[in-house]
């Protein structure tokens, strides 16, 4: 398959999307599958017990799904990034949805979700909060930042 470079960079960007929308997905499914086990344990809860040992189990499930609700609601939210990120277009500077090269890794501006195989490419997704996001946004390939007490060189941005 003869493509251009800029085509291989879109279908790059594409495939990462999809990649960030899979682990999206796995830790949304996660979260419902153990949020179904709290249902049910309520359901055994409710028919086993009375008095304070029911309350404290109650509770103790009521906790549980209050996190598992907030993890549900911040996935969302990283969906929502992974929307934008999708009508990324590139201006020479780093920004949100940015696929950027340097002389030590490669990185994808988008979402938290580790390192990413695509092709024979090893890349970062890294969130816009993230310490090396922020030392890259705005900057232009060829430019240098320091992180960790180290020079690095943005060698390509698209």
């Amino acid at each position: 398959m003869a493509d251009s470079a800029s085509n291989n960079m879109k279908t790059d960007r594409s495939d990462l999307i999809k990649a960030c929308r899979n682990f999206l997905q796995q830790k949304t499914d996660v979260v419902l599958k153990a949020m179904d086990g709290l249902k049910e344990d309520l359901e055994n809860e409710s028919k086993s017990s009375a008095g304070d040992k029911y309350e404290t189990g109650r509770e103790m499930i009521n906790i549980e799904w209050n996190k598992l609700s907030n993890q549900l609601n911040e996935y969302e939210k990283l969906g929502k990034v992974l929307n934008r990120v999708e009508d990324h277009k590139y201006n020479g500077r780093i920004v949100l949805g940015s696929m950027v090269n340097t002389d030590i890794a490669s990185y994808f501006i988008s979402i938290p979700a580790g390192e990413i195989l695509t092709g024979n490419k090893k890349f970062y997704a890294v969130g816009i909060q993230a310490p090396v996001s922020q030392k890259l946004l705005g900057k232009e390939a060829g430019e240098n930042f320091e992180i960790n007490g180290r020079m690095i060189r943005i060698t390509a941005v698209n």
